[in-house]
């Protein structure tokens, strides 16, 4: 049994991945606006600040992950199980969240911002299902790292 992961910096990285995304989109998220004071224009203008620097800390950490993974000297396709392809879960969903969803989202605040009616919309709702769908995706490959360490 082997007592050590082959890549320290991919579970580093894994779960300050974890860490982020449940601290800001599962907590910051809904309780600032239970703050005293916080307006709902000026909660909103917060959320796109934290969300946009949510953004660009998890490209950082799935780029850490990628490198990683491709670059170490142990590294080849045929030495990474099937099972290690969940990583590419959470990489899809930063895409779409990327490039569509936050768009849409800081649109949508810019608007209710600016005293603007805005529509009922599900992307909020289809924002936090692919944020669930990322954790729980970012936990089974974390588990899977040290399973494959020998670390029960």
């Amino acid at each position: 049994m082997k007592a050590f992961v082959d890549s320290p910096t991919v579970v580093i990285s894994t779960y300050l991945w974890i860490g982020c995304v449940c601290a800001i989109s599962f907590l910051e998220a809904w309780l600032k606006f239970r703050a005293p004071g916080i307006t709902l224009a000026l909660g909103l203008g917060i959320g796109k600040l934290v969300f946009n620097a949510l953004n660009k800390i998890e490209w950082a950490l799935a780029a850490s992950i990628l490198f990683n993974m491709l670059f170490t000297k142990n590294f080849s396709w045929q030495s990474i199980e099937r099972s290690n392809y969940i990583i590419l879960i959470p990489l899809v969903i930063l895409m779409i969240q990327s490039t569509w969803f936050l768009p849409q989202l800081t649109a949508r605040a810019d608007a209710i911002i600016a005293g603007r009616f805005v529509e009922p919309s599900g992307v909020h709702f289809y924002y936090v299902a692919a944020e669930v769908v990322k954790i729980v995706s970012l936990c089974i490959f974390g588990f899977k790292l040290f399973k494959d360490a020998g670390i029960p």
